[in-house]
């Protein structure tokens, strides 16, 4: 358990609109192993993702633009880029869980921000919410790190993503 902890709990009891929020995970959430060590890290064993589709943001793209000491390196936040594609998963998460989402996100620390994305669900167009870097937080500074991006693709092709963009993914590590 770490200092959020508490601070996420609190939020969660604090919750008043009971209506779920849909999700767009695109980064390391989608690496189960790397998922699972952060809920036991962090207390959070009793939140579990639940079942995803799978999604494409269209005009956005990766940019590593975070350096993580815990990744050991820059890891992904979003860039708005006409022609582009992030692919990912659509999850609706229960209002009480947001919180949980916010701190693996990293908007409890202020690493991240929550944004506004448009995707292509099903052949349906679907608003939800994602998390970028947020902008006083951002710096290409060093280098991308390649367990962030090992993660990245084994999320990818665990969650199903479309295989050339776990090809493109992979054509990320240095």
């Amino acid at each position: 358990m770490d200092a959020h902890y508490h601070k996420v709990m609190n939020a969660r009891e604090k919750i008043t609109d009971t209506k779920p929020r849909l999700y767009f995970a695109y980064s390391g959430v989608l690496d189960r192993q790397a998922f699972e060590q952060w809920k036991v890290e962090h207390s959070y064993q009793f939140f579990d993702l639940p079942k995803a589709r799978i999604a494409e943001a269209k005009n956005l793209d990766l940019i590593f633009d975070f350096p993580s000491r815990w990744w050991g390196g820059r890891v992904a936040g979003l860039l708005d880029r006409e022609g582009s594609s992030v692919f990912g998963c659509l999850f609706e998460i229960p209002a009480e869980n947001w919180p949980v989402v916010q701190h693996k996100e990293g908007a409890v620390t202020g690493m991240s921000i929550e944004r506004s994305v448009h995707l292509l669900v099903d052949g349906q167009e679907i608003e939800a919410t994602a998390f970028t870097t947020s902008p006083n937080r951002a710096s290409t500074e060093g280098p991308i790190s390649n367990r962030y991006v090992e993660a990245l693709v084994r999320g990818a092709e665990l969650s199903g993503l479309p295989a050339h963009y776990v090809k493109q993914l992979k054509g990320k590590a240095v």
